[in-house]
């Protein structure tokens, strides 16, 4: 087991060298990978704000026909 470090100055070693070791398990995604990701995005945004576009053009009509 490790030594235990004390102090502030131990917490934050301790805290980098725990950063340090996880950061060398991660598997980062491959080039197409990340271009496939990027496009999902991209078109779900593009969908979630046409979709709201809609959605207040339809309210601001309904509101137009009551109150207008």
């Amino acid at each position: 087991m490790k030594e235990e470090k004390k102090g502030i100055k131990g917490a934050i070693v301790g805290f980098i060298d725990d950063v340090v070791k996880e950061m060398k398990k991660v598997t980062w995604p491959t080039q197409e990978e990340l271009k496939e990701s990027t496009m999902v995005v991209l078109v779900s945004c593009l969908a979630i704000a046409a979709l709201s576009y809609l959605v207040d053009m339809s309210i601001s009509q309904i509101f137009n026909a009551v109150f207008g």
